[in-house]
């Protein structure tokens, strides 16, 4: 069975629906959200409204968070304080109840979906580097864990104190085995690919591919200049960083 995971859509309806076509003519079974559907995009009532009937499971991101209580900004860089500042302010109530009701961390299908590290969930910490992976994993009861928040996806195996780690697009897990998996950014890429993302698991396979999708980028950066964010929030796009 196929399951879509996605994750980082930061309020990017292009990429959006970029993704949500290329998940359906793939045939996956379901869906997941791993947070952050809002934050630097100037899409953030059209993206919860688009997912929010559409998933079957999703949980909290920093962003998210952020447009729901101001005071969690204190530590964002100028231009995406801006933004959650806009974001908080363009949120029906409707969607901002939906993100306030979701969780820090959640099961499920025996995995564990969170946004930044099932190690302190709502400390937003990355997950980078082998060792973090072996930590956060520590604290996760499930063998497979999917996070998104750095944007730079990639596949981390780990096995008692050690973790090996790749960024093949493409891998073929074994089940005696566990995996801290970073899923693609649909919104906003930082891996220096600029397409959108999100990741494929079969899990009667047990494999995990990363896909990336050309979308109407140009049309998101003009919503953006049009909503009056900051211009470099788009010009970003490009660049996939």
């Amino acid at each position: 069975m196929l399951h879509a995971i996605v994750s980082d859509v930061h309020a990017n309806l292009e990429a959006l629906e970029a993704v949500l076509v290329d998940v359906q003519r793939r045939g996956a079974a379901d869906m997941v959200c791993l947070g952050d559907f809002v934050g630097y995009g100037a899409s953030p009532n059209e993206c919860v409204s688009r997912l929010r009937l559409g998933v079957e499971a999703a949980v909290l991101g920093n962003h998210d968070e952020a447009a729901l209580r101001p005071d969690h900004i204190q530590y964002f860089n100028p231009d995406a304080a801006r933004a959650a500042r806009w974001t908080a302010a363009a949120l029906t109530p409707e969607h901002r109840a939906y993100l306030d009701a979701l969780p820090f961390s959640v099961a499920w299908r025996g995995a564990r979906l969170v946004h930044a590290s099932p190690l302190e969930p709502e400390a937003w910490n990355y997950v980078f580097r082998p060792d973090e992976a072996v930590r956060a994993m520590a604290a996760c009861a499930e063998p497979l864990c999917l996070v998104g928040h750095s944007h730079v996806p990639g596949t981390f195996e780990v096995r008692g104190s050690r973790a090996r780690y790749t960024r093949t697009p493409r891998v073929a897990g074994r089940r005696d085995r566990r995996y801290l998996i970073v899923v693609p950014s649909v919104g906003q890429p930082r891996d220096g690919d600029p397409r959108a993302g999100y990741l494929l698991w079969d899990d009667q396979a047990w494999t995990f591919e990363q896909v990336r999708l050309p979308y109407d980028m140009e049309g998101a950066i003009r919503r953006i200049v049009a909503a009056g964010l900051p211009p470099y929030l788009g010009e970003r796009l490009r660049w996939g960083e």
